[in-house]
């Protein structure tokens, strides 16, 4: 006997699995994962990415330090009231590092990095001081905080190494082929290492016979 088989279930095409859809998806899709793999472009993102990461952390340690310096300056003025060039010099040495740590749009490395070096130059004055004013050498507030300072300049050191180090690993990755042909197609830039320029090298004079 033949069995009649309704038109309507004729035409009706059996569901694909949702598995068996996905399995087709990935198939499909990996064509893409090795041609991205083999011109470079996840290697560059992932280079990019780590990099990004270290100059987080340069940032982070900067942004103590920054926090660090009202308190030394209140410290030193009041056992040395007199040298207020040189507190004068630490704060606004100060406030460009924050304004660099602000910059709408993210900090440019270099800059922050000559923004440290300046804060950096005003603090050394700092030693003439204490050695002007024994009973500043010996407060305890001021020892807390110079040993405070050393450990941020330290890790500040470490997270300028790691980053500069990354940024070399993805500078040196993005000239080579086929790299360099992907990231001209995608734009991707050399990045700045965290360098002072020579112009932020320079101690600022200070006259302590004023």
């Amino acid at each position: 006997m033949i069995t009649a088989t309704h038109p309507q279930a004729a035409r009706t095409a059996p569901s694909r699995s949702p598995v068996a859809a996905r399995v087709r998806a990935a198939i499909l899709a990996l064509p893409l994962a090795f041609a991205l793999s083999a011109c470079g472009y996840n290697t560059i993102q992932s280079y990019d990415e780590g990099a990004k990461e270290a100059k987080q952390n340069i940032d982070a340690q900067l942004q103590r330090r920054a926090e660090l310096i009202p308190n030394l300056v209140a410290t030193v003025k009041g056992f040395a009231k007199q040298e207020s060039e040189v507190l004068t010099q630490i704060t606004q040495a100060r406030s460009g590092l924050v304004n660099a740590l602000q910059k709408p749009g993210g900090s440019d490395p270099t800059e922050l990095a000559n923004a440290n070096q300046n804060l950096s130059n005003a603090l050394s004055r700092i030693s003439v001081v204490v050695e002007a004013y024994p009973e500043l050498k010996s407060n305890e507030n001021f020892l807390r905080l110079q040993d405070e300072l050393t450990g941020t300049e330290n890790r500040i050191a470490v997270a300028r190494t790691d980053y500069n180090a990354k940024v070399k690993q993805y500078n040196e990755y993005i000239r080579k082929f086929p790299a360099a042909m992907t990231a001209k197609a995608t734009g991707a830039k050399p990045m700045a290492y965290f360098e002072a320029t020579e112009g932020a090298k320079g101690a600022p004079t200070v006259d302590f016979g004023k």
